[in-house]
């Protein structure tokens, strides 16, 4: 039974990930903010192990593992929490800069060297699900898009390293996905949310299990998705 951890599976693109392979009978441990957060997670899937870290504090990632039960080995790591907040550069905050930067970037990259030991044993795989954004930037867009041109930077280098350790590394890049952040997305441009419009969350997670789910002659690097209409 392979075993997974996923961030970001209370809703949109991670809760339809976790939902699909908990259907087929993986081992999930899923990654929630607080105690609170991670109850209502794991009532989605039942019989799902659940971890807090909070990846709006990066610096506190490695404390809260450690005071919490790891698997000896990991099959999969599958970023996918994010956060978005639009608006010009003249107007953007240095807390705002920060913020997408630590969930979108930096805790990705933490909660990756943590758990590197782990993924080594199983020659798992790493998979960060990134964005359009993290190909071209357009204007208001320049936080969220610079934290995930970062974040490919981030997939091509440890792709790079871990080859020799037999872990394979990933990027998705989907569209514009019906989710509550889309929705919030629509909210800050002012333009009407409609989800049939959008790729359903269910598309990318078969995108997702694709990439995992690839034999091991073969290895699927990045992988854009885009609506179909």
């Amino acid at each position: 039974m392979a075993t997974h951890l996923i961030t970001g599976a209370g809703s949109g693109i991670g809760a339809a990930v976790a939902r699909r392979l908990h259907e087929r009978g993986d081992d999930l441990l899923l990654l929630a903010r607080d105690a609170g957060r991670a109850k209502e997670i794991a009532a989605g899937v039942p019989g799902a192990r659940t971890l807090v870290g909070d990846l709006a504090n990066p610096d506190r990632l490695s404390w809260a593992l450690s005071h919490q039960t790891l698997p000896d080995r990991l099959d999969s790591v599958l970023h996918v929490a994010g956060i978005v907040d639009l608006g010009p550069v003249g107007e953007l905050s240095a807390k705002t800069w920060r913020a997408q930067l630590d969930v979108n970037l930096v805790a990705p990259a933490e909660l990756t060297r943590l758990l590197l030991p782990q993924l080594r044993v199983a020659q798992g795989q790493v998979i960060f699900v990134n964005s359009g954004a993290g190909l071209s930037a357009h204007p208001e867009w320049s936080a969220y898009a610079a934290s995930k041109h970062g974040l490919k930077a981030l997939a091509d280098a440890l792709r790079a390293e871990e080859k020799a350790n037999g872990v394979r590394v990933s990027t998705v890049y989907p569209g514009r996905t019906a989710s509550p952040m889309q929705e919030k997305v629509h909210r800050q441009e002012g333009g009407e949310y409609d989800a049939s419009r959008m790729i359903d969350p269910e598309s990318v997670a078969t995108a997702i299990l694709t990439v995992l789910d690839l034999p091991r002659d073969a290895a699927i690097e990045d992988l854009t998705v885009r609506p179909g209409r």
